[in-house]
């Protein structure tokens, strides 16, 4: 009972959400603003890890086809293909979601706890339009772009490591990148990251917008929200995978 009752809760506040806005000129101002807070500032995170993911990608790649039967620019192939249906969609948005989710939560949860919010209301201000909705907007703006910036990265990453390792020729790895390659996996990966941004923000954020108590229970509803947009990002990738693959 409790899940369907927070789940009940949580489609309620999508549905508020989504009202129309007071003053669309300030709407903007602060979705302009979560822009920088939510794509801005986690540049540098993605950027390391789609670098070092795909590098190791090619190392443990390399390590695994050893056959001289088995054409090296395989590689490519595989490091691709991995990076752009998984690793980019579904590792950087379960980071994001503990590096976003878990400000966007604290955020909310200290402006309850400081009666903030229920200021707000009195003066008749949707708060879960104010709020929530720019939050949401920015993440599902901002995250699919550093999605598809650390499949590029990823994918360099490779290439990087095969040369200098010795193992392939860039021309090689790049012939293998060409090679059989499908655009619908560039889609399948986008859809994800859409999703994923969704997930991982309004999570959160109704996590963060429900706190009850002091100070103490915003660090657990922190925790809980990074956990539960977790788990829920990784159980929509299954169901996606199922569905579009």
């Amino acid at each position: 009972m409790n899940f369907f009752s927070h789940f009940g809760a949580y489609v309620m506040m999508i549905r508020d959400m989504f009202h129309k806005p007071e003053n669309p000129k300030l709407y903007w101002k602060e979705f302009m603003h979560q822009c920088v807070e939510i794509g801005i500032r986690s540049l540098g995170i993605v950027c390391i890890i789609s670098v070092f993911m795909g590098a190791v990608s090619a190392l443990q790649t390399a390590y695994q086809i050893s056959s001289p039967l088995v054409s090296k620019y395989i590689i490519a192939q595989i490091i691709r293909d991995t990076v752009i249906l998984e690793f980019s969609p579904t590792l950087i948005c379960v980071v994001l979601a503990g590096v976003v989710g878990s400000k966007i939560a604290s955020e909310l949860g200290n402006m309850r706890v400081s009666e903030q919010i229920d200021a707000l209301e009195i003066m008749g201000i949707n708060t879960k339009t104010y709020l929530i909705l720019p939050k949401v907007a920015a993440a599902v703006f901002t995250i699919p772009m550093l999605v598809v910036l650390s499949m590029v990265l990823g994918v360099l990453g490779g290439r990087m490591t095969v040369s200098l390792a010795g193992i392939i020729s860039t021309d090689t790895y790049d012939k293998g990148l060409i090679e059989l390659f499908k655009p619908y996996n560039v889609f399948f990966g986008l859809t994800k990251s859409y999703t994923f941004a969704f997930l991982i923000s309004s999570i959160p954020a109704y996590f963060g917008y429900n706190v009850k108590g002091g100070s103490l229970e915003i660090g657990r509803n922190s925790t809980t929200s990074v956990v539960v947009s977790c788990v829920v990002v990784l159980l929509a990738d299954y169901i996606l995978a199922a569905l579009l693959l």
